[in-house]
């Protein structure tokens, strides 16, 4: 290198080698140092790696890190186009089909991995009526808009063929203007109109309904306004009603990191600790309180359960602007065992919700723009509820974390009523959207965590025969209204209009009670179908009392489970040619419960096949037929089957009714479900608990969806608790150390384990009869002895493996129950 340097001249001159010596230590020193430093250490990082969107969406990649200017470059710009700018990089679907977004700095290139699909098209659950447009099709969302008078609205317009043009049926109600792929609708006074986006191949029609509320004041709001993080992981906090310039500052930059970029923030956990987020416009501010916990935990020393309480909610759709009979309202429930001592935890831990992809990678983080609910909230249910919040607080599951609360009454954790609906993200149909729970002690350290369903259907329809249709057979016709179908071009305000006019048809004008209620409601003296009309939705439970939706129902007017399948009992299913009360399978309760898809009793009743594959239990299998179920003395949601009709005296019955119709009563109470729970006179598996005071449920899956289930997403917890799917029954799932027990496990059972091999002898001679619960009155097994997993024991003088599913019986080992060989 001296060799170099003099042959530059560094060295020239004698007497000033020794000063230029030192002017080079010098440079070399501060070049050094800034290299060295933390600022120019940070590497490139973008995140996610991997985006998802439709023709005509959009998604943001982060970009931190970053080193002089930043270049980016598409593998396919015909597939998509990127622009970079102030930190983030966005990506505009064009066409269907996959590809890749290269961004650069002055050192580091990283590679993002883009999925762009075909936007839905066609028309189907009240997407809009579409005509095809080509070979993607013409497609335009949303399907259906209401808007305030004065107020207005954007339709994405995608898959265009050559030239856009839109017409509106009535100006008067509604204007339209298109550009840049964006449909602009404004309201000018108070009506209905249709919207008409028409390409070279087709068109698409969207529905339009103004109201005459004044539109609320836009102001600066953030969501969420708290965030809970582990070190490392990132959440996303949603911006709205900004005006102008928006800036994100944090109070600890060393312990979260936040970048604002499309009217969102991305917040990125650093290390342990608090810090502020504050968020600015030319208006106003908001604030976001932030805790960042580290990940460090004892593993394996506590199992945390987890599950819906139905294994099924119904929601009605997209649509809540004409009647509603159930809101997004799902139920959350979890327990948290400590191994060292096998008892639930009830307190110094903290349990959070968060959404979380399935193995397929459907994710399901937002609720409100996949249907119109909360713009009808405050008058269906008197509750002025933000977006994405449900009717309790609680919110629709993000990947931020959101808190369960402590039940002290039934001893479990709970989020109860969050809003969500069967739409995951790319707004794809999935009916079982995954949620994480995870469990934390006060210093943030995580203890355990479970991954359970939210399960929710919009199959409870009746749209079966209350669809407008011109021609069918006189089944499907019997429900037109004297004046003629509505003909609504909604078909999800179709059917449930046309409900309302039946309903008028049959009870306005005739039934005092049903004028006292329109009046005690503020109801339109004309009937539902025109208090509906004039933008003011009916809640049915406002008159027929509902279990589900406490303290509703007018006294004297039928509760709504009873009006309901009483009044549809005779009804000819329009397939089946047969009376719904005499259909005998499921197609009686799925034409209009969930459902054909949904498949709401997919659980391992559900599953119970006879030999030539057919279903042996259906719903009527425990509820009894529409009459039963409709039986005005019967109570709704609280009058139900229960555990020890069919499973008693060491038998498993395929029908917890008798030859009459009624509930079965045995006397054997091993599998029964605990009484006077919830309330006097009633006894609810959903409810009870049983061995170490843990619920039934947490064990044995919810209802409807008992383990094993016949999908994949309701399994993933019992395999990831046992190594296996099916009823928890591995006592190490929550021991550290398995009890030698002769009665004390669940349902009075014995230890599993190599001691009770050489234990079980002297209890068998002394109460042979007590075995036969479980192993079957010949004592050659039965399915309640059945081997979950694959076992191996030393007996008799030798090994003895039992394969998963094996019937454990006294003959496997020996000459029966009394001994021998």
């Amino acid at each position: 290198m001296a060799e170099s340097l003099r042959a530059r001249g560094m060295f020239a001159g004698g007497g000033d080698a020794r000063a230029r010596l030192q002017q080079f230590a010098a440079f070399t020193f501060a070049l050094l140092a800034f290299i060295l430093a933390p600022s120019a250490l940070a590497a490139l990082t973008v995140s996610p790696t991997s985006i998802s969107l439709d023709v005509g969406g959009t998604a943001t990649v982060a970009v931190s890190g970053a080193r002089g200017s930043v270049r980016i470059e598409v593998s396919d710009r015909n597939l998509m186009s990127a622009r970079y700018r102030e930190g983030a990089v966005t990506v505009t679907g064009l066409r269907s089909g996959n590809g890749t977004l290269s961004i650069r700095d002055l050192r580091t290139e990283r590679t993002v991995a883009v999925t762009i699909a075909r936007a839905a098209t066609g028309s189907r659950d009240g997407e809009g009526t579409q005509d095809p447009g080509g070979p993607t099709g013409l497609s335009v969302t949303p399907a259906s808009v209401v808007l305030r008078v004065g107020a207005s609205a954007a339709l994405r317009v995608s898959n265009a063929s050559g030239p856009v043009s839109v017409s509106t049926s009535d100006s008067g109600v509604a204007t339209a203007r298109y550009g840049s792929g964006v449909v602009t609708v404004s309201a000018r006074r108070i009506g209905t109109a249709a919207i008409t986006v028409r390409d070279r191949q087709g068109r698409v029609s969207v529905a339009v309904t103004v109201t005459g509320d004044s539109p609320p004041p836009v102001s600066l709001s953030v969501s969420p306004t708290t965030l809970s993080l582990v070190a490392g992981s990132t959440a996303t906090v949603s911006v709205s009603g900004a005006s102008g310039t928006v800036t994100v500052l944090v109070s600890d930059p060393a312990v979260v990191a936040a970048l604002y970029a499309n009217g969102s923030v991305s917040v990125s956990a650093l290390k342990a600790g608090q810090a502020v987020m504050t968020v600015r416009d030319q208006v106003g501010t908001a604030t976001v309180a932030i805790v960042v916990t580290d990940t460090t935990a004892a593993p394996g020393s506590f199992a945390l359960l987890a599950w819906n309480d139905l294994g099924m909610h119904c929601v009605d759709g997209k649509d809540y602007s004409v009647f509603s009979i159930l809101p997004p309202y799902n139920n959350l429930h979890a327990q948290l065992v400590d191994k060292s001592t096998g008892k639930p935890v009830v307190s110094g831990v903290t349990l959070t919700y968060e959404a979380i992809a399935d193995p397929t990678g459907s994710i399901n983080t937002n609720s409100s723009t996949k249907t119109n609910f909360w713009q009808y909230v405050k008058q269906l249910f008197g509750v002025d509820a933000a977006p994405d919040i449900g009717l309790t607080g609680n919110p629709t599951p993000t990947t931020s974390p959101a808190p369960l609360t402590f039940n002290p009454t039934h001893q479990w954790f709970e989020a109860e009523a969050i809003p969500i609906t069967p739409y995951d993200d790319q707004r794809n149909k999935n009916y079982y959207p995954l949620v994480n729970v995870v469990a934390r002690d006060p210093a943030g350290r995580v203890l355990a965590s479970a991954k359970t369903v939210l399960p929710v259907s919009d199959e409870m329809t009746c749209k079966a025969c209350h669809a407008s249709v011109d021609t069918g057979n006189t089944a499907r016709l019997a429900a037109r209204p004297q004046a003629g179908w509505v003909n609504d071009p909604d078909p999800e305000r179709d059917w449930k209009r046309n409900i309302l006019r039946l309903h008028d048809q049959k009870q306005l004008g005739s039934s005092q009670a049903y004028a006292d209620a329109i009046t005690q409601l503020g109801y339109d003296p004309k009937g539902l179908e025109a208090t509906a009309a004039a933008t003011k939705p009916i809640l049915c439970a406002s008159c027929h009392a509902s279990n589900a939706l406490a303290g509703t129902g007018i006294a004297g007017i039928p509760a709504l489970t009873s009006a309901i399948h009483r009044q549809h009992a005779g009804v000819t299913d329009p397939v089946q040619l047969a009376t719904l009360d005499d259909i005998g399978n499921r197609s009686a309760c799925y034409t209009c419960h969930p459902g054909s898809k949904t498949k709401c009793l997919r659980g391992a009743m559900g599953s119970a096949v006879d030999a030539n594959g057919n279903a042996v239990m259906g719903c009527q299998s425990c509820h009894g037929g529409m009459s039963a179920v409709g039986d005005p003395a019967r109570v709704g949601w609280l009058e139900e089957p229960n555990c020890q009709a069919c499973h008693h005296d060491g038998v498993r019955d395929l029908s917890a009714l008798d030859g009459t119709g009624a509930l079965k009563h045995p006397s054997d109470t091993r599998f029964a479900t605990n009484a006077n729970t919830p309330a006097l006179g009633f006894s609810l598996f959903r409810f009870s608990k049983g061995h170490g005071n843990l619920q039934c449920e947490a064990c044995h899956g919810a209802t409807h969806a008992i383990y094993p289930s016949s999908h994949e997403n309701d399994n993933l917890q019992s395999i990831a608790l046992q190594g296996h799917a099916g009823t928890v029954a591995e006592c190490t799932t929550c021991h550290a150390n398995v009890p030698n027990t002769q009665t004390g496990g669940p349902h009075g059972m014995h230890s599993t384990t190599s001691w009770w091999v050489g234990a079980h002898g002297d209890a068998a001679e002394r109460s042979a009869q007590a075995c036969a619960s479980c192993h079957g009155p010949d004592y050659r097994g039965s399915p309640l002895s059945r081997v979950s997993a694959d076992r191996s024991f030393r007996a008799e003088g030798g090994t003895r493996t039992f394969a998963a599913g094996h019937e454990v019986g006294c003959y496997d080992c020996h000459n029966g129950p009394r001994g021998g060989d």
